[in-house]
């Protein structure tokens, strides 16, 4: 019986021979196949969990490496399918899928704790869905809200092949323990003849709890503020001047504070000697009295014959969904304010000082450009506009590593 990560390119799929060995006729009747449908919100999804559920497979039959060797970061593995009959009804006739250096990604998604069998659930299980349709591209979520798929430009592509090595070095030195995105996969498809590029990363923001307010820090005070078309949304991101307006302030424990500048020297150390720049922190903070009352007015609003199941819903406090396979299953329920910090890396709990009680998720986003011509001469544009002292955002790598450093020190209070 074929598979969805087996098909026949050869010939249709799912015709049996009638009779049994014995016979000679040729006369073939069709079978009711048993296959996973791949059925997304649109084909280029369709397409993205059907080859992840074929490359994982491919990939569990190749033994892991003992080291990876400089060849396995130019590597691809690529499959054309032409469907005759193939799950015709849930795919495109024709699509080609590609998966960019299978076994570097397989490598850190072991070192970041991800086991291929729950990141194959995540991502087909159910089809990844978005949040927020506002992105350039796609940005979307697996449906139990641990990973996040982004649809990046070729560029980025490129980008991501020259930092691949380094990044897995740095990956490597820091045991997994990063501020950086994790990166778990990179993936090209083609439907109909248009290419599309997809990354597979964790998702920064919790798989359960509501992030209520987002920030987006870069140390820079020039254009840094949201626009008033932002403001509306409902869940805006803010940046630098907002935060500083709002008085806003991060309330965790010295130790906490500690460990987290630790992570964040090392990374923006090894960005620096990339010579990147233009990052940003990314800071969601969930107010957990906020999220309590919310639950609260949700269970009222609900019917009293549907009070049960409006307790099971995945809300903010509802039953965690079923994601890193069994893992948030086998555990005890998470109370208010509570996660699971082998999922939810990024999260940091607030001091018990706080003025009230908080969830920060904080980690670095945008990672990919360099200081290269053309940043060169925005710098030189942004200077002669706001002037030589402006705190503009395009800065030389070593300049923009220092007044990051000295602008996220001081988000705490």
């Amino acid at each position: 019986m074929a598979t969805a990560s087996q098909p026949s390119v050869s010939a249709p799929v799912g015709i049996l021979p009638a009779t049994t060995a014995k016979t000679k006729t040729k006369k073939k009747h069709f079978v009711q196949q048993k296959i996973k449908v791949f059925r997304g919100s649109d084909p280029v999804i369709s397409v993205f969990m059907w080859g992840i559920n074929h490359s994982v497979n491919e990939l569990n039959q190749v033994p892991i490496p003992v080291m990876l060797l400089p060849d396995d970061f130019k590597a691809n593995s690529k499959i054309k399918v032409t469907n005759h009959l193939f799950n015709r009804e849930n795919l495109p006739s024709h699509f080609k899928f590609k998966e960019y250096c299978p076994q570097v990604f397989r490598n850190l998604r072991e070192r970041f704790g991800v086991d291929d069998q729950d990141y194959q659930v995540s991502l087909t299980r159910s089809s990844p869905y978005s949040e927020n349709e506002a992105h350039g591209g796609r940005f979307l979520l697996s449906y139990d809200k641990t990973l996040a798929v982004k649809e990046i430009s070729s560029e980025d592509v490129a980008d991501i092949h020259n930092i691949l090595s380094d990044y897995h070095q740095h990956i490597v030195k820091c045991h997994g323990s990063t501020l950086l995105p994790q990166f778990f996969g990179m993936y090209r498809l083609n439907v109909d003849n248009e290419d599309h590029y997809m990354l597979v990363m964790r998702n920064m923001f919790s798989h359960r709890l509501i992030v209520h307010r987002k920030y987006d820090l870069k140390g820079s005070l020039v254009s840094r503020e949201a626009s008033d078309k932002e403001k509306v949304k409902e869940l805006p991101t803010f940046k630098d001047m907002d935060f500083l307006n709002k008085s806003q302030k991060v309330y965790v424990d010295e130790e906490q504070k500690k460990a987290f500048m630790d992570k964040l020297k090392r990374d923006v150390e090894f960005l620096v000697q990339l010579k990147i720049m233009d990052y940003s922190l990314l800071l969601g903070i969930h107010d957990v009295s906020r999220a309590e009352q919310e639950e609260e007015e949700e269970v009222e609003e609900e019917d009293t014959e549907n009070e049960g199941a409006a307790h099971t819903a995945v809300g903010s406090y509802g039953t965690s969904p079923e994601g890193i396979a069994g893992y948030l299953n086998s555990h005890k329920p998470l109370g208010p304010g509570e996660f699971e910090p082998y999922i939810d890396v990024y999260a940091v709990k607030s001091s018990d000082s706080a003025p009230q009680k908080e969830v920060y998720f904080m980690g670095l986003i945008d990672i990919l450009t360099q200081y290269d011509a053309k940043k060169k001469a925005a710098h030189a544009a942004k200077t002669v506009k706001h002037g030589a002292g402006a705190e503009i955002s395009t800065v030389h790598p070593e300049q923009y590593g220092k007044r990051f450093l000295e602008f996220v020190t001081n988000i705490f209070a």
